[in-house]
């Protein structure tokens, strides 16, 4: 691209614009970018604006610091403004210059992409979008077939992000700064069997956070402990994937869980408990201090107890990104005071609420 401007757009969780904006800034400092963000609060959208020549080496500041709370992230332009009705009170053409925008980051060195993504904000506003979405990407998507613009042999992933009917975004994205669901917001349906809405977060978190290597860890025979079990939505995530699984919760199981006979429920603190040998996974949804939860992974791995965890920290209502961060460098200091290498991955997912969600994995 040529522009001398450009535009990061991330979409995020509703409440935790500030803490998004917070994300984009310590991407920028990773670049040595000056950055003007703008993190209107309840909107789930944050934008911050910069050089192009920063901004658009995006990938190179994610591979050091990966944003917590932004889902998803694109490289744009200023907001385009689009027609809504015309003086008859009838629908106003929004396709024409939909296109003309592409056309414009295309011939700027843009594209060709892979995909075309109309995504919207996860606010209640932003949901009423949803019907104009889909008829936007459906013609938006022929024309750009026809001309060639569509192609399979890249990586990069076209977004046009509509803020209103009458404002949208365009963008593009490619690995590793995109979501692998527009808007980051998963398709994931609630399983009938499972006993809590909870086992969602887990699925999430698998999808998310691991990559193939620790997804085919998660194999019939292993060994799984879920401290905080009841009612047993994330046990039965594993359990379904044949683990063996330790729920440990004074609370009772339900479901489908009560009676596997791969899990073995045992009515203990979770805080507090330590299996005798070590297990192949860790899994954690109690609420408690984060700090206090960052220990006791931070321990747990340490230790040898486990390799891999995936656990949620619940955050305070003030200064949550800086929470996080002390988090993570409490897990990483008692990890590395034990002489032991790790990877650390943390994110605010969809089905997340006042939290995020972590991965650790030792690297013997």
């Amino acid at each position: 691209m040529t522009s001398a401007t450009a535009t990061w757009v991330a979409c995020c969780r509703g409440g935790f614009e500030a803490e998004t904006a917070a994300d984009l800034r310590r991407l920028a400092a990773v670049l040595d970018a000056t950055i003007d963000v703008d993190a209107t609060a309840a909107t789930a959208i944050v934008v911050a604006r910069g050089d192009a020549a920063d901004l658009t080496r995006i990938g190179d500041a994610i591979a050091v610091a990966p944003p917590i709370f932004a889902r998803s992230l694109f490289v744009g332009s200023d907001a385009l403004a689009l027609p809504g009705f015309t003086a008859g009170g009838s629908r106003a053409d929004r396709v024409t210059p939909l296109l003309a925008a592409i056309e414009a980051r295309r011939l700027d060195g843009d594209g060709p992409w892979q995909s075309i993504w109309i995504e919207y904000p996860d606010t209640n506003d932003g949901k009423e979008l949803s019907p104009l979405a889909r008829s936007l990407e459906t013609r938006l998507d022929a024309a750009l077939r026809a001309s060639g613009t569509i192609a399979a042999d890249t990586t990069l992933r076209l977004h046009v992000l509509l803020t209103s009917g009458t404002q949208a975004y365009v963008g593009t994205s490619d690995d590793p700064e995109r979501s692998a669901w527009p808007s980051g917001i998963p398709r994931l349906r609630m399983p009938g069997s499972a006993p809590s809405r909870s086992t969602l977060k887990l699925a999430e978190a698998f999808a998310v956070l691991l990559d193939n290597a620790d997804r085919a860890a998660l194999r019939p025979g292993l060994y799984a402990v879920d401290l905080g079990a009841a009612p047993g939505g994330w046990t039965w995530q594993l359990a379904r994937r044949g683990l063996k699984v330790t729920a440990v919760d004074n609370g009772p199981l339900k479901g489908s869980v009560a009676d596997d006979p791969l899990v073995t429920h045992l009515r203990e603190d979770g805080l507090r408990w330590r299996p005798r040998r070590a297990v192949d996974w860790l899994v954690c949804d109690i609420v408690e201090q984060p700090l206090r939860i960052a220990e006791m992974i931070g321990h747990w791995m340490a230790d040898g107890a486990t390799r891999r965890a995936i656990f949620n920290l619940k955050l305070p209502m003030k200064k949550r990104y800086d929470e996080v961060r002390r988090c993570e460098a409490r897990i990483a200091a008692i990890i590395d005071a034990a002489g032991l290498h790790h990877t650390l991955r943390v994110r605010q997912l969809y089905h997340d609420r006042e939290e995020v969600t972590a991965f650790v994995k030792r690297a013997d």
